[in-house]
């Protein structure tokens, strides 16, 4: 039904890569479901690697073990609709659907910014004050931070999410291949001015000031490492460091492109490979950075291995 410019909206119809050729939408699929499969089974190991092994009952590993539930959880909310937009003809996706999956990517976005800052925390922690890590870091207090970086998403994600599906809009064809914002602001047929002025100050608050902590965290831990007469000592105090700031400048550098300025002028395909970054990529990548590089989750892993093999002879 449409009154005026504005249609009423029951659905939405992910555009996503419909432009490619169907070859190159298979490979596409193909490509992007080995990724998906990788990611699931990757932070999956890292979460019951992380709660068998006593060995890896420490902060770090417990702040890692949140990242993968997050990754996870991420990964659902945006990657089975893309991929079913590659695979068959009908790409619509309902108004809840839309709103709902909207919701939950900020609300991940959103506890990944918080999680990366508490996990620089944490490192700078080890770094700097060694003696005092396990009287700062104790259970208790990881706890806190852990629910600290999860809640700040509810909030932020509800009141976006209800905002942005209150304005009427003009067409239903999101050029994504999932609901974000930018795309779908772009089919509103009201003044979005408020809205954008609320999105710049949001991304600026909950994506660079966690960005801003870690980079005084580390800042501080770069101080103190090169403070290490040691050539091994300074070595293995970057390598506990390098992967997290690897992951953590590919996941900001793309969001904040993506969401300092909502209505940019940026063709819509330079904003999908930008939105495959951290949607796609980096949560395939967190595992292996994180951890499979990780001498002590290699060991944790050879011991699973180990017992899994002596309880099967066992048994046989």
């Amino acid at each position: 039904m449409t009154t005026g410019n504005w249609t009423r909206v029951n659905e939405f119809i992910l555009m996503g890569f419909s432009s490619l050729p169907a070859e190159i939408q298979l490979l596409l699929f193909l490509s992007f479901l080995t990724i998906y499969l990788v990611t699931l089974m990757g932070n999956s190991l890292i979460i019951l690697l992380t709660l068998a092994d006593p060995m890896l009952h420490s902060p770090m590993y417990f702040f890692l073990r949140n990242l993968s539930f997050l990754e996870i959880g991420f990964n659902l909310a945006i990657v089975p609709k893309m991929l079913s937009t590659l695979l068959i003809p009908d790409t619509a996706i309902s108004f809840l659907g839309c709103a709902t999956q909207m919701y939950f990517f900020f609300f991940f976005g959103v506890a990944e910014c918080f999680l990366l800052a508490t996990m620089a925390y944490d490192r700078y922690v080890a770094i700097c004050s060694p003696l005092h890590y396990p009287v700062i870091m104790n259970q208790r207090t990881c706890a806190k931070l852990a629910a600290a970086s999860w809640f700040p998403g509810f909030p932020v994600a509800t009141v976006q999410t209800t905002w942005l599906f209150s304005f009427p809009f003009c067409n239903n064809k999101v050029n994504h291949f999932f609901c974000d914002s930018p795309p779908v602001l772009r089919l509103v047929c009201a003044d979005t001015a408020l809205f954008e002025i609320y999105a710049i100050v949001g991304t600026i608050v909950l994506v660079m000031l966690p960005c801003l902590l870690i980079m005084c965290s580390y800042t501080r831990i770069a101080v103190v490492i090169f403070k290490i007469p040691s050539a091994k000592g300074k070595h293995k105090a970057f390598s506990t460091c390098g992967s997290h700031l690897l992951v953590v400048s590919l996941f900001y550098i793309s969001t904040s492109l993506t969401y300092i300025r909502p209505k940019s002028n940026n063709s819509p395909e330079s904003k999908k490979l930008l939105s495959l970054s951290y949607t796609v990529v980096t949560p395939m990548l967190n595992p292996i950075i994180y951890s499979l590089r990780n001498n002590e989750v290699k060991n944790a892993l050879s011991r699973i291995f180990y017992k899994v093999l002596v309880l099967r002879n066992h048994i046989t």
